[in-house]
């Protein structure tokens, strides 16, 4: 029988009484050190003391569960683990060094050559070029069809299928897939449905609910919360975590202590941030789908939006945090449409407030045009299956007075 370390002993709070999300969020996941420290411990250490040669053999041969080398065993990085899966209702999470590195984890622990990888076409263009040029020169078959086309999926769907892959909502148009029909689709065909959870977060959503077998972070993103650091995370069952901490334990994928203890202060705010950030966006919204120069406004929380009914079916997760309750949950991201790129780059150029970079899911309201930056690789025809056209504008609202950042898309726009 295994035996247990001391320090990988029982969380401090017992999930199984029955607390709220936002306590979880604080106080979830984390095991108190003899020294008695009341904010979680960064373990900054490569590698581990034993009290014998023969306690050492125990936990590399594994008679003995506990910390062996940081590669894929630390507490800071534990501790960042336990709480991600008790808020994504998962049995058990792996942390990455990036998201990309958690989308690479995916890949290597779940497909082999032969296999059939059918993906939403609206996707990150750096997990596209993951996919396409370097899996499929490993013999995995790629494959993509829009997100919320359920017919799709379902003629694309082959015997040698064992994943699908979305992102929901999608990075830059905020598309919704319908997760509760993939997962019945996957599943029948003896598949995993995998789904990037990063824009939604399960402050909003949670995807193993619903029936997904894995969800993926990009922790870099609004769980952090800051923009400060990198990290990714998977979150499913023992069995498939135990093939995904596999690859992060040989590959060494592995999320660094201090970042993990940036992530962690990060959970303990991501409710509230969230709910402040939905109720920007829902105004920033309206601003946009009312001026007249602005073509398209892509956000799930409007009504006219083909996927909003799905969506208020899915993003529900807000509507069960004590507090935290608020009428529309739809995320923060918005992709809006000006007449082309000339127009597109005059909008942002012309933003005084609104940060110019790539990233999201920051406090601070960033903005970007996805054809010249996040998914520039791609090719012309890929970027417009994608949706992703000349005078395409992708936000991320962030948490400032919700009149200053439509005072500053106003700048631009109204000199169009």
């Amino acid at each position: 029988m295994t035996q247990l370390d001391p320090n990988w002993q029982s969380d401090a709070l017992d999930p199984s009484l029955g607390f709220f999300e936002q306590t979880l969020a604080v106080r979830g996941g984390y095991h108190r050190t003899d020294e008695g420290e009341h904010g979680e411990a960064i373990f900054t250490t490569s590698s581990y003391v034993y009290k014998s040669a023969a306690d050492a053999a125990d936990h590399f041969n594994g008679n003995k569960k506990g910390n062996v080398y940081s590669r894929h065993t630390n507490p800071t990085v534990r501790a960042f683990e336990r709480r991600l899966a008790l808020l994504e209702n998962g049995e058990r999470c792996v942390a990455t060094a990036s998201g990309m590195g958690a989308i690479l984890t995916m890949c290597l622990a779940y497909l082999k050559a032969g296999d059939h990888l059918l993906c939403a076409k609206q996707l990150f263009g750096s997990s596209v070029a993951l996919f396409d040029t370097y899996f499929k020169a490993f013999g995995v078959e790629v494959s993509y069809v829009d997100c919320f086309d359920n017919d799709a999926w379902a003629a694309a769907i082959q015997p040698n299928t064992r994943v699908l892959y979305c992102e929901s909502p999608s990075n830059p148009l905020a598309q919704i897939a319908d997760l509760s029909f993939l997962s019945n689709l996957a599943h029948s065909h003896d598949a995993l449905l995998i789904v990037d959870n990063c824009f939604a977060t399960p402050a909003i959503q949670k995807p193993l609910d619903l029936g997904a077998d894995v969800v993926i972070h990009s922790a870099s993103k609004y769980i952090d919360g800051q923009g400060r650091v990198l990290g990714g995370a998977l979150v499913g069952s023992d069995e498939l975590m135990e093939k995904a901490f596999g690859v992060v334990r040989t590959g060494g994928i592995s999320l660094s202590p201090f970042n993990a203890w940036v992530l962690l202060k990060g959970l303990e705010t991501l409710s509230l941030r969230m709910k402040a950030h939905c109720e920007n966006a829902n105004r920033v919204a309206e601003f946009l789908v009312n001026h007249p120069k602005v073509k398209a406004v892509h956000f799930s929380g409007l009504p006219t939006h083909p996927s909003h009914e799905v969506a208020k079916r899915q993003h529900t997760a807000l509507n069960h945090v004590s507090g935290g309750a608020i009428t529309g949950a739809f995320g923060a991201i918005i992709g809006f449409e000006v007449a082309d790129q000339t127009a597109a780059w005059q909008v942002i150029d012309s933003t005084r407030v609104i940060s110019i970079t790539n990233n999201l899911g920051d406090a601070k309201s960033t903005i970007t045009h996805p054809a010249t930056t996040t998914h520039f690789r791609m090719t012309p025809e890929a970027r417009q299956e994608a949706g992703v056209n000349d005078g395409l504008i992708r936000l991320s609202v962030g948490l400032e007075a919700a009149e200053d950042i439509i005072k500053d898309l106003a700048r631009g726009l109204d000199t169009l």
